[in-house]
């Protein structure tokens, strides 16, 4: 799906059940309001979305649709990319990428 922007399309994931928050580690990625920690083997990236700001390109966020087998969960990663982007391990950063180049 494209959407405009990223409320819209954070609106739609989370009616599709994507509805747990997560914080991207340079390591792992976080939920702190559930308390746990899952690691590249832990979760899957269903779909990934990019947006540009409209008055300034470097205003960039990148949204990525999670879920987890092992946690039995969706949820949603809002991060910056470009040169706001969070320093990763290169094995987040093999799994991260992988996603947005296919």
């Amino acid at each position: 799906m494209n959407y405009d922007t990223l409320s819209e399309a954070v609106t739609d994931l989370q009616k599709r059940g994507y509805i747990e928050d997560h914080n991207l580690q340079s390591d792992c990625i976080e939920c702190k309001s559930l308390d746990y920690k899952m690691y590249i083997d832990q979760f899957e990236i269903d779909e990934m979305h990019r947006f540009e700001g409209a008055s300034n390109p470097d205003d960039s966020s990148i949204l990525f649709a999670i879920s987890s087998d092992s946690f039995k969960l969706k949820g949603l990663l809002v991060d910056a990319y470009g040169a706001y982007a969070d320093p990763l391990n290169i094995e987040m950063i093999q799994k991260l990428k992988y996603k947005a180049l296919s």
